[in-house]
């Protein structure tokens, strides 16, 4: 298992966004086998596999579902020159609004199995500074080492302003 474990809450405030919605991305991640928890004071969420071992199609589909992007409603019917009843030819087959959305679908598809988490993560830091590399590891390298004081002593430390 790659990686240090990272609490959802940490991740959330690092990224500025809902610690609770990330605490449900990284449950339904869970359970998809992408990511895996630790409990306790050095638990948190930790990558299951390698980076370059999980897609972000594998990741879109653990929060998304295997709902298709484009629900067709078969309007070919309701066609007012047909009235109640419309030809079989109309309706025959797939639609061809959702014959192409089906075709474009699977291009992101495969284009979302084209890329793994390393890839972004490497895309990442090729545009992250040295600077910003560092205060980055310096962050979360604090929220660890937060996490190893129990927490009835870490309010102490505060009160005490040590």
């Amino acid at each position: 298992m790659p990686g240090l474990a990272m609490g959802s809450r940490d991740l959330a405030e690092f990224q500025g966004v809902s610690p609770s919605l990330v605490a449900k991305l990284f449950t339904q991640l869970q359970k998809a086998g992408i990511v895996s928890s630790a409990e306790g004071i050095r638990g948190g969420f930790r990558l299951a596999r390698s980076a370059d071992e999980i897609s972000v199609y594998d990741v879109v589909r653990a929060l998304e579902g295997d709902k298709p992007l484009f629900q067709c409603r078969e309007i070919r019917a309701n066609c007012i020159l047909y009235g109640d009843d419309p030809p079989a030819s109309a309706t025959r087959g797939v639609c061809s609004i959702h014959t192409v959305m089906l075709e474009a679908q699977e291009r992101m598809f495969d284009a979302l199995r084209g890329h793994t988490l390393a890839t972004i993560a490497g895309d990442v830091d090729n545009k992250t500074t040295a600077k910003y590399a560092a205060l980055k590891q310096q962050w979360f390298d604090n929220r660890d080492a937060e996490r190893r004081v129990p927490a009835r002593l870490r309010s102490k430390t505060k009160r005490n302003g040590t």
